[in-house]
């Protein structure tokens, strides 16, 4: 293995139901990529493994170990070690920012509330894996039916108060939402409601894990602003939110890397990223 100018490479590959990401790091991102997973995981890994390389400017044999999570990290068989996208999210979002006590991620398919020590250790954590409520594929479900993109659902939901959904199973909110539209309901407060449902969901799992100050929101809803305003009002706390949400656990896997090849204590000289939001 060789050095880098900075130090040790790591490299974090996440495969998840939507989308896989990589990001290449040392004592900071050297370069990450994002695309699709589609139907082939293994496909979709080695293309962001090749492009996050490209994008730092470095080879592969110049990284000591690459570390693999997310649901599809058993594709590859080229992983160093795999990880638990739970821990894989908890430590980026400490990193990223070292207040983080309570993270929250909604994912294609499942969404979850971890609590986290002070050094960004999992303490507790629940998820929502079994049910499409409260995840992205929901909200594309949803947005389908209004026919809006989902990148434009929250931005029709700002215009809007929002219109009471009974139901949070997806297949009952979604014969709901149609029968709201034939009875001349506007998309606005529907698509508002959609995503009240969401965050009213979110709700509900954070009751049962210890919610502490210091809220980081990740993966690729959190770049929704009306879904982060609206789960920060119903939790009553501002939640913060990176600068790249959906690379949260790539980074965490590209931080295990790091662990595995230098020491413990090396970590606390890694640069944290000030570019983030709060909502």
């Amino acid at each position: 293995m060789s050095h880098h100018e900075h130090g040790v490479i790591s490299l974090g590959i996440d495969i998840g139901s939507t989308a896989t990401k990589a990001v290449v790091f040392t004592d900071h991102i050297l370069g990450q990529s994002m695309t699709p997973t589609g139907w082939d995981p293994k496909k979709a890994g080695l293309q962001v493994l090749n492009e996050a390389l490209d994008a730092a400017g470095v080879q592969q044999s110049q990284v000591g170990a690459i570390i693999g999570t997310g649901y599809g990290r058993i594709s590859l068989p080229l992983f160093t070690r795999r990880v638990t996208e739970i821990t894989c999210h908890a430590l980026g979002a400490h990193f990223l920012h070292n207040a983080t006590r309570t993270v929250i991620d909604i994912g294609g398919q499942d969404c979850k509330v971890i609590a986290l020590d002070e050094e960004g250790e999992v303490t507790d954590f629940i998820m929502n894996d079994k049910c499409a409520a409260g995840t992205g594929r929901f909200l594309q479900i949803m947005a389908a039916i209004l026919d809006v993109s989902l990148d434009d659902l929250g931005a029709l939901a700002s215009t809007a108060e929002p219109v009471a959904l009974s139901s949070m199973c997806t297949v009952f909110a979604e014969a709901e939402v149609t029968g709201l539209l034939a009875r001349g309901v506007g998309k606005a407060g529907i698509a508002a409601g959609v995503i009240d449902t969401v965050a009213q969901r979110i709700h509900a799992l954070s009751g049962k894990v210890p919610l502490m100050e210091g809220v980081t929101f990740t993966g690729g809803m959190a770049r929704n602003e009306q879904i982060c305003h609206r789960i920060a009002h119903n939790l009553g706390t501002r939640l913060h939110v990176p600068a790249n949400p959906q690379f949260v656990g790539a980074l965490g896997a590209a931080l295990i890397g790091q662990d595995l090849l230098t020491s413990p204590s090396s970590r606390k000289g890694l640069r944290h990223d000030p570019s983030q939001n709060l909502c």
